[in-house]
């Protein structure tokens, strides 16, 4: 059963690398724009839930609302004073900035809450039998052991992944966001607002950060300022591995990562586990440039 145990676990942190890639996706994809901030956006998420819970004793329900609320708010103001000056800006302008953003967040994060480590509290534990609080059940006689917060984050992917499906394809601003990602230009003399439809990416990223934040948080409860960084940086990767701007690529990526990295963990190395997982994302873009699910554009001279 230990297998199945890995799989799961795997599957678990694939679906939060999943639903931090959609950030980076759904921005790519709409202002073809790499925002590394948004690993950064992660962190201020965990720790207004932490704060919400730890400091506040409110439910975890509400700390969560807040902690998307906070940094819906934030994705909307970095996206208004960092990016919207520099959209006609060479991408490397662009690229610059996002870096500086991430600095300044986690500078930020250590100024109002200090670099000291938090224990995240196990938001997602349930009262067993017997009274006391556990973090996770058994099936098959204790053989097969499943943490809540894998159940609830292979839940919440699967609801997310769903509901921006539908809402891509069926409402108005999701039709708007696929039209500003075909060709800005052409939205815009349509009528469609590009400014407030990037505007709308960045909040719905920054909101779906937070929750991948406190997922994260749950499952591996050390909180510092720079808890979002790595997290971010292996987020992209699984949306590039996947195919990026496709949010069925980030899926796809998200999970193929998390099932990668956890075996590599469990049966080779503890420490070649991020090698392997970029080595493989090495050999797949040799292969595939695009991705696994992406789409080889062609540029017109």
């Amino acid at each position: 059963m230990s297998f199945l145990n890995f799989l799961i676990s795997g599957i678990s942190l694939g679906s939060i690398y999943a639903i931090i890639a959609l950030g980076y996706t759904m921005v790519y994809g709409i202002a073809k724009m790499l925002n590394f901030a948004h690993g950064d956006v992660i962190m201020v998420g965990a720790y207004i839930c932490f704060f919400a819970v730890s400091s506040y004793g409110l439910p975890p329900v509400v700390g969560v609302v807040a902690a998307m609320a906070v940094c819906t708010v934030l994705g909307i103001v970095v996206e208004r004073l960092a990016y919207k000056p520099l959209r006609q800006a060479p991408s490397l302008a662009v690229l610059i900035t996002a870096i500086g953003v991430s600095y300044f967040l986690q500078n930020g994060a250590q100024l109002l809450w200090t670099s000291s480590p938090k224990v995240f509290p196990n938001i997602f534990a349930q009262k067993g039998a017997d009274g006391a609080m556990k973090s996770s059940f058994t099936l098959f006689d204790g053989q097969l052991n499943i943490s809540y917060v894998a159940v609830v984050a292979i839940i919440a992917c699967v609801v997310i992944m769903a509901g921006l499906t539908l809402f891509t394809g069926y409402t108005k601003m999701g039709k708007a966001m696929r039209a500003c990602s075909e060709d800005k230009g052409a939205a815009q003399l349509m009528g469609i607002n590009v400014d407030g439809t990037i505007s709308l990416t960045f909040a719905i990223g920054s909101g779906l950060a937070a929750v991948a934040g406190v997922l994260l948080c749950a499952a591996y409860p050390n909180l510092v300022p720079t808890t979002g960084s790595m997290p971010g940086i292996k987020a992209f990767t699984a949306a590039v591995f996947g195919g990026i701007g496709s949010i069925p690529g980030a899926l796809l990526g998200g999970l193929l990562l998390g099932v990668i990295q956890i075996f590599t963990q469990a049966y080779i190395s503890m420490e070649l586990a991020d090698a392997v997982v970029f080595g493989v994302l090495i050999v797949v873009l040799l292969v595939r440039p695009a991705g696994l699910l992406g789409k080889q554009i062609r540029e017109k001279v």
